[in-house]
Formats: structure tokens, sequence, C-alpha cells
């Protein structure tokens, strides 16, 4: 399945997992790429410069295939701006075939010489955006490839709530660089869409939580089987509203208490404890899904299975060439 996307990566499949904070180790990365997709290492698991280069040699341990490193520049209390400058760095020497980065721009958020950082040690740095402006800002200042997130997502989707449809092929006409889609991908079909609306392949991560080699709590798998793609909600729009974000997650307890407080007018000193990231940590551990915001897409809704890396990889290439194949035959007739 030969795409820009694989050949720029150097990887076989054109399915990139994205960034899961506690998730997304070396063994799930190393799983993923494993099978010829891209598995995803997260440097918000750690909270050093020495932790992430460890992980890295880990990942490396495990697979001697690309994988890429994922930096949320996003402002944090854990992760000063220091920090994540410092995993760039630590990208950039350890020559990783790619960093996503996932939040504001490298340029304006870690500083104008991160990216010719990474281009001098052959890094290649891929952004993941929610809108057409930020996808041809990245091609301006020399991003490699661009994922273009549609509101579906769980996570950080964009303000203006546009589906990924509507963005796959407004993007692939603004810009020229390799194309990701995300938001709503979660199996064959999904691939085959993204490639015939114009993208190179698809990101997911939703999907790639409900897989075995995740290692969450027996319980969190038994609910991404149950819930559908009602069971999401978006949230923190006030909170956000500067960085034109908010969060989808999964309907439970803390949102409901998240909504009554920005709806009270409440203040990020009563947010704190219900939105940390420690309590998803504690969630995804012990299985009760009610205790933290766990950030699900709507793609939640056609999970119906938990396989292993290799076996879900393998179907969605399968099906998404079957798909591809059966819409040729339709127009040829």
């Amino acid at each position: 399945m030969k795409t820009r996307i694989t050949e720029l990566f150097g990887i076989q499949y054109p399915i990139q997992c994205g960034g899961m904070l506690w998730i997304a180790k070396p063994e799930l990365a190393a799983a993923i790429s494993n099978t010829g997709a891209m598995g995803n290492l997260t440097s918000g698991n750690y909270n050093s410069a020495d932790e992430l280069r460890a992980a890295v040699d880990r990942t490396r341990e495990l697979t001697d295939k690309p994988f890429i490193v994922n930096i949320t520049t996003m402002p944090s209390i854990r992760l000063p701006v220091e920090l994540l400058r410092d995993f760039f760095r630590v990208c950039c020497e350890k020559q990783v075939v790619a960093i996503e980065i996932a939040g504001a721009p490298v340029d304006t958020f870690l500083g104008k010489e991160f990216i010719p950082m990474a281009k001098e040690a052959g890094v290649k740095v891929l952004h993941k955006v929610g809108t057409v402006k930020h996808a041809v800002h990245a091609e301006k200042v020399g991003y490699d490839a661009v994922t273009i997130a549609g509101f579906e997502e769980g996570g950080f989707p964009h303000k203006d709530n546009v589906s990924t449809m509507v963005l796959v092929p407004k993007v692939r006409e603004a810009v020229s660089i390799p194309l990701l889609a995300a938001g709503g991908m979660a199996d064959g079909r999904s691939l085959a869409a993204a490639l015939a609306l114009g993208a190179d392949g698809v990101m997911m991560a939703t999907r790639f939580l409900a897989t075995k080699e995740s290692g969450v709590h027996p319980n969190i798998y038994k609910v991404l089987m149950e819930k559908t793609e009602a069971d999401t909600a978006l949230q923190l729009q006030t909170l956000l509203a500067g960085f034109g974000l908010q969060v989808r997650a999964l309907k439970n307890e803390i949102m409901e208490k998240i909504a009554k407080i920005e709806s009270e007018g409440g203040d990020l000193s009563e947010l704190l404890p219900l939105i940390s990231g420690e309590r998803a940590r504690k969630v995804w551990q012990d299985g009760n899904a009610e205790e933290a915001m766990l950030t699900i897409g709507q793609s939640v809704g056609r999970i119906s299975d938990i396989p292993t890396v290799a076996d879900l990889v393998e179907r969605m290439v399968r099906e998404a060439e079957a798909a591809l194949r059966s819409g040729v035959a339709v127009f040829d007739e």
C-alpha cells in the first residue's frame, strides 16, 4: 500500500498511531511498528529528557522499524516549555524517524530554530492541525507533513467543529505536502475513504487503545466495546478558548462535573483536580471509567472487538483494498 506517507516515513502501510498519554509507550509503539504501520512514542509519558531518551532506546530494542515521537505543544504545569524543547532536542539527538507536533506550531511555541534543527538531524516533522489555515502555515514554515483532524477526534479538536470528511479534501487542495486524516478513523473502510478524499494515510488513537497491546484494564476494553458514537462529549470550550480548542472525551461523572463548573462560571482551580492526567493514568490501570476525563473519539462507535495490533492492521489493509477495488468496479460500470 504505497503512498507519499509510506515513502516519507519508510513504512509499509499508511497507518499511524496518534499520541496517547500513559498508553503510547515503547511496547505499544513497537508492536504497531512491527506490523508495518507506524507506532507512536508519546513524550508526555516522561518527566525528563533522560527518561524520554531511555524510552527511545527501549523502543529500538523492541523494533527496528520506524516510529514517531509525539510532542504536545500546549501549556502544561507538569511539562513546561523548556522540557518540551528538551524532548525535541532528544528526538534530534537520537535521530528518530519523525516527530509529531500536536498543538501550537513549533516555530511560535518552541522557537524558530527547532524545525531547522530537525532538518539538520534528518528528522521529519509532522503537525497535527484542525483547520486549513494551520495546515497552510505548517507547509510554509517547513513541516514535512500534516495530519488534519476533524472534530470527531478524541482529545483536543478545533472549536470550529468541522468534520474530517470536509477538512481532508480542503486541506488537500490547499497544501502539497503529504497528508494524514484523523478523527473517526477506525477500520479499513475509514482508510479507503481517507485515500479517496485525498489523504495519503490515516492517524488513529482510539482504535489502537482498543487492542490487546495497549495494556489497559479489562473493564476499559468492555467500556470501549459498549459505548457508541453518541457517548462522547465536548467540554472545556471556555478554558481552551484562547487556543481555539476544546476537549472531546467519554461521557461520565467527571465530564458532568466539568460541564456544571463551566456553566456556573467556575475557574481553573476548580477544574484542575478533575482534568488531571494523573486521574486518567489511574483509570487506565484500575478500570473505573467514571473517575477521569478519558479523551476518546467518536470512532468508539465503530469498535466491537479487542484484537491484537497485528490482527487489526492486517484486517484494515485487507478491508481497505477490498473497498477500493469495489469502488473502482462500481465506477467502471
